[in-house]
């Protein structure tokens, strides 16, 4: 057996090496993103013309163009060739919310907060958290994202670079660290209408150190309760919080976790992210079980769902580990697939998702496909919302009668 010999000798790399590369790094996003978001190196958000409009609102485009005779809805303008009427975002919600008005939050509910998370990256978590949060506001709901991953994709996608961005007041380190209890310090607007954001960025790693000191400190903090009790203050002002946990279960992630009413993970159907899988819900098990019986902590979930993404329905190997995925998660699994298509990668390769593409330039019916498929998860997705709401409602009503009986029974007493 012969050696190969490398043309030159291995180089030492240095800190300052580091230091010079991931300056290289940086600069390089700067750039990037100037030539692939708006002129103003910021994202824009979509237009949509009246046929559009009307799929939106689930209706006809004749009923809009009846309704826009009225007042209190925008009109819209017409393009700059005069050809047809475009509706920004912001416009379009408004017409949204008057449509779908039956299938808003209704009073007596709540934010229902999801967790997206996943043992391991590239199984498009961070994608599904983004496009989960643009398809509900399409939809009439108002969005809180919350990006508690270092790495700052999804802070990424919404046009924000996390290196140079975001600093620590705008992150959830102020509640990990104590020096914050609401998380509404940290929240900002987007460029997308209807969704707000807390942002993360590399420093957010000093989490993992903070949130263990503080429990080693005080035996009564309860770390997985940091985020539950951060977001208490703005339940009221979302429809649907969606937390972008980290690939890894860390301290973070238990927290997002533990203040989530439902979960999703994204697996594709390939043999290692399988076993990613399990081995997640093997170590959540042991940490939720032991929560409970060290302190009595017992959680439930409203919903948990797994979605089936990056899904290649040509790959005979593929199929053999969807009918895992489906003997081992049954019912949670959603019955939808998100295709592995090339609309996904261009849309990602310009921070983006399916939602922001005004135009795709290649296949038409692929476009479609992928599109379609988002927008049936969305769809299973809020339906599991609506139930929460119905739930929250009705335990609010049952409670109103139990303190009334407590109230007259202290009365005759």
């Amino acid at each position: 057996m012969t050696t190969l010999k490398l043309k030159k000798r291995l180089q030492s790399v240095s800190i300052e090496d580091i230091t010079a590369q991931a300056e290289r790094a940086t600069a390089m996003m700067g750039q990037i993103r100037s030539a692939m978001l708006a002129p103003t190196a910021r994202k824009s958000s979509p237009v949509f013309n009246l046929s559009q409009l009307a799929a939106l609102c689930g209706t006809e485009k004749g009923s809009i163009s009846h309704r826009m005779s009225r007042a209190g809805l925008p009109q819209g303008n017409l393009n700059p060739a005069g050809s047809r009427r475009e509706f920004t975002l912001a416009e379009s919600r408004e017409w949204i919310m008057e449509y779908r008005k039956d299938q808003r939050r209704q009073p007596g509910a709540e934010a229902v907060t999801i967790s997206v998370g996943n043992f391991k990256g590239g199984v498009t978590k961070t994608t599904t958290a983004v496009t989960l949060a643009q398809g509900l506001s399409l939809r009439g709901h108002r969005v809180l994202m919350i990006d508690v991953d270092p790495q700052g994709s999804a802070t990424t996608l919404f046009g924000i670079l996390p290196d140079t961005e975001v600093e620590e007041e705008q992150t959830v380190l102020s509640l990990a660290m104590g020096t914050e209890s609401s998380i509404r310090y940290a929240i900002r607007p987007t460029y997308w209408d209807g969704i707000d954001i807390v942002a993360a960025a590399p420093l957010l790693f000093g989490a993992e150190f903070a949130l263990p000191a503080r429990q080693a400190q005080d035996p009564e903090f309860q770390f997985w309760s940091v985020l539950d009790l951060a977001i208490d203050d703005v339940r009221s002002e979302y429809d649907v919080i969606i937390i972008d946990t980290p690939p890894a279960l860390s301290y973070m992630t238990i927290a997002a976790f533990m203040a989530s009413d439902g979960i999703i993970m994204p697996l594709p159907p390939n043999p290692l992210d399988f076993a990613s899988a399990a081995q997640f819900w093997t170590l959540f098990s042991d940490l939720a079980t032991g929560f409970k019986a060290q302190r009595g902590y017992d959680k439930k979930f409203a919903f948990m769902h797994i979605l089936l993404a990056r899904v290649d329905s040509s790959d005979s190997a593929s199929n053999v580990v969807r009918q895992w995925i489906g003997q081992t998660y049954a019912d949670k699994v959603l019955p939808v697939e998100i295709p592995k298509t090339a609309v996904a990668s261009s849309s990602s390769a310009e921070f983006g998702t399916v939602y922001d593409v005004a135009r795709y330039d290649g296949n038409a019916r692929t476009f479609k496909r992928a599109r379609d498929a988002y927008d049936t998860f969305v769809e299973y997705v809020e339906g599991s919302i609506r139930e929460v709401w119905d739930s929250q409602v009705e335990e609010g009503a049952n409670a109103v009668p139990a303190k009334a009986i407590g109230a007259a029974a202290e009365g005759v007493v």
